[in-house]
């Protein structure tokens, strides 16, 4: 009862001018920040009101010939077989109605696929249940999940309050950032199944389809953080895979890219050196807790049926190459890590599950290790 109060509330608020069905309740698109949004929806609403006044025109006609041409008021219906003119004016009329209303979708389409000149591209893929960005004009990659506070209170059994973590199950460990007043190209796959990016106030959502290429573009003039979603029921942790856009103006993004750089730079000579066990089970308890604990679970038991423990799991507690490269390749539901994970978290996260949740082997590899059973070179875990 109250969302039908809510839906006649906007709707007379529409008719008499006094605003739309996105002011009252939200009950309409939004415009969102970029110039292509707000050309959708003044389509949208070129459309919806084109549509009205078709429907009050049919309708209010139906209605006076039923209330004034009713039997109790003496009218006998006409018996009459075809009416040429007629014929031609309903056919006539309604195709007039769909040209005028083809060109400006056929326009805005044409905008939403033109890719042209664009000032960078940045390549989204799909994965269960993430997303991975490449900038393809200056090589900085990262992968973005769900952020750390949100993915602690999901989890079964947390007892947290959702309503104690901002922007919970809308939030990232590594937000998509943009600069403003550019011309930004979008070349969206998937390494799995079908997942759809959206971001609302952009205004299109696409779909990444493994094995094949969609494009899209955006440019946004003013800064800001922008947030949306799969859209695409992509399997069991659908929900879990938010996008969270961020726009910069120039000099701030060139700053963030150059910060992006010495972070990579940071992150492969790490991988170089020698990680004591004690570092790599504390580092590889958060990228088991971002990657593995929703399967898993948090305590490593698994979930009966579904998912194996790891808790004194044979594969764990055996071979560590063994271990390595069934993270590595992935198996039935398990995705492979081996592209998703750097060296340096890939470590830490066999080593952690070896000498954590409830197992305590008591070996430990080295990213450097890592790198060389990628490359086909079996190397043994140290034992500490």
């Amino acid at each position: 009862m109250k969302k039908t109060k809510q839906l006649f509330a906007g709707l007379i608020l529409m008719a008499f001018g006094l605003g739309t069905a996105q002011a009252a309740y939200t009950l309409n698109l939004m415009r969102g920040v970029t110039k292509v949004s707000n050309d959708l929806y003044d389509l949208h609403m070129l459309i919806l009101w084109v549509c009205v006044f078709i429907g009050i025109g049919v309708f209010g006609t139906m209605f006076y010939s039923i209330y004034h041409h009713r039997k109790s008021k003496g009218h006998k219906a006409e018996q009459f077989h075809e009416n040429t003119a007629v014929e031609i004016a309903w056919t006539i009329i309604p195709t007039l109605i769909l040209i005028g209303m083809a060109i400006p979708a056929t326009k805005a389409m044409i905008e939403l696929d033109n890719v042209q000149e664009s000032d960078m591209s940045i390549k989204v893929t799909g994965h269960q249940w993430k997303w991975e960005y490449e900038y393809l004009d200056n090589g900085i990659h990262f992968f973005s999940n769900l952020d750390e506070g949100s993915n602690k209170v999901r989890q079964v059994g947390s007892g947290l309050d959702p309503r104690s973590v901002p922007n919970y199950l809308l939030n990232v460990d590594k937000p998509l950032v943009i600069p403003t007043k550019k011309k930004i190209r979008f070349v969206f796959t998937s390494a799995d199944v079908i997942h759809s990016w959206w971001v609302p106030d952009l205004g299109w959502k696409k779909d990444t389809n493994p094995g094949f290429i969609n494009e899209s573009w955006t440019s946004v003039d003013e800064p800001g953080t922008y947030r949306g979603q799969c859209t695409e029921l992509c399997g069991k942790d659908h929900a879990f895979m938010p996008i969270v856009v961020i726009a910069m103006n120039e000099p701030e993004y060139n700053a963030w890219v150059e910060q992006q750089k010495a972070a990579a730079a940071a992150e492969a000579g790490s991988a170089g050196k020698e990680w004591t066990k004690e570092d790599l089970v504390a580092k590889g308890k958060a990228v088991y807790e971002t990657n593995c604990a929703s399967c898993h679970m948090p305590d490593g038991a698994g979930l009966p049926g579904t998912f194996p423990a790891l808790t004194a799991s044979p594969v764990v507690t055996g071979d560590i190459n063994a271990q390595v490269k069934l993270v590595s390749e992935g198996k039935g539901m398990m995705p492979a890590f081996g592209k998703v994970l750097s060296a340096v978290d890939f470590a830490a996260v066999v080593t952690y599950t070896r000498n954590g949740l409830g197992n305590s082997v008591g070996d430990a590899i080295q990213p450097l290790a890592i790198q060389a059973l990628q490359s086909g070179i079996p190397v043994a875990g140290k034992n500490e």
